[in-house]
């Protein structure tokens, strides 16, 4: 009873907000594995399988609650569809070549208990290979943090093939923990990597009619190169960060020369039809 003599109901205690894990994937059965069983932290796992012909839907099937299977031609669109498939209060967006450590599942469960809708930018620790690659990231060319932990309706990805832009809405918090990142196994892949890359940019810059020209792009070759090594502090890294520097500088001005050579039937330039592979 209250002073007043009025019966005072116990305070109802609230449900914690559910947690969605988001894997897009693409051919992805040699990472998928390690990458959903760290995931068992959240209330339910999703998996998108875009175009799989592996054993990637086999490994879904044992580990996520709900796999969505599709062809998407843009990276932006496939990953709204598993935004959309995630029914928790939080989605956390996680590649299959990353792995969540507990120590950041812990600290998610933690801030969004109490926190209002919005997004979270998460770290990252970049490995090439086994060799840790703390510095030098950026310029489209690996990010240091990203905003991987959105509520419920707070992010949309943009109609682009790689890099796609993003909407976020609400308020914006910082979580510590990082995710590792197994960017590339080696020189060889970050090579690779860049081919794909300025590859699926070229097509981007030529739907939107925005080729650009060869001037703005070797200063962008200077400034990129220069923001990697100098200001991410690349030049601790030694070659690695060499590298880095370099394939960010190269990314814009490469995708800038394929979609011109193309539209100028140079022949060498990106295909009009998508190969076995790429995304």
């Amino acid at each position: 009873m209250s002073a007043t003599g009025m019966k005072v109901s116990p305070p109802v205690a609230l449900a914690p907000p559910r947690l969605s894990a988001l894997v897009v994937a693409h051919d992805e059965e040699e990472q998928l594995e390690a990458c959903l069983e760290r995931l068992a932290f959240a209330d339910e796992i999703v998996v998108v399988l875009d175009k799989c012909t592996d054993g990637s839907k086999a490994i879904a099937e044992r580990r996520a609650h709900r796999i969505v299977e599709g062809s998407w031609t843009l990276e932006g669109p496939r990953r709204n569809a598993g935004l959309d498939a995630c029914t928790g209060d939080w989605i956390l967006e996680v590649d299959a070549d990353e792995r969540v450590p507990a120590a950041l599942g812990e600290e998610i469960r933690a801030a969004i208990g109490a926190a209002p809708p919005g997004y979270f930018l998460v770290p990252f620790d970049n490995y090439v290979g086994d060799r840790l690659v703390r510095h030098g990231w950026g310029g489209s060319w690996g990010v240091s943090a990203a905003p991987r932990l959105s509520a419920r309706g707070c992010k949309r990805w943009g109609d682009q093939r790689i890099h796609p832009s993003l909407e976020l809405k609400g308020r914006r918090g910082v979580l510590r923990t990082p995710i590792d990142h197994y960017v590339d196994r080696n020189i060889s892949d970050m090579i690779a990597r860049l081919d794909r890359y300025t590859t699926a940019r070229a097509r981007d810059l030529r739907d939107r009619g925005e080729v650009g020209n060869l001037a703005d792009n070797l200063r962008r070759l200077v400034s990129r190169f220069l923001k990697c090594y100098i200001r991410r502090k690349g030049y601790r890294e030694g070659a690695y960060g060499l590298l880095i520097a370099l394939f960010a500088g190269l990314y814009p001005l490469l995708s800038h020369l394929k979609a011109r050579l193309e539209d100028e039937g140079g022949g060498s330039g990106v295909p009009t039809t998508t190969r076995k592979g790429e995304t």
